[in-house]
């Protein structure tokens, strides 16, 4: 595999892992009973944006290390995934 290609599979994974970590342990403004005038009740009250995607870039390189596992240590080929299933 390419470093192209790694780069291109670990910024996919990134961007999927991401929208699927997000809702974890979120509180909204509502939640919290401190709504900001002029935001909406459901937005976060505090997100920690930066702590979440350093969490998430770590979980990225384990599941591009499991793509890779798989794929390329254990010799699976896309071609026997219909079989697999």
């Amino acid at each position: 595999m390419s470093i192209g290609t790694a780069l291109a599979i670990y910024f996919v994974v990134w961007w999927v892992t991401l929208f699927v970590t997000l809702p974890f342990r979120m509180k909204s403004q509502l939640e919290l009973g401190s709504v900001t005038e002029g935001s909406d009740p459901a937005a976060p009250a505090n997100p920690q944006l930066l702590k979440r995607m350093l969490w998430n870039s770590v979980l990225a390189a384990f599941v591009c290390f499991l793509f890779w596992l798989v794929f390329y240590y254990f010799g699976v080929r896309v071609e026997d995934l219909p079989r697999a299933i």
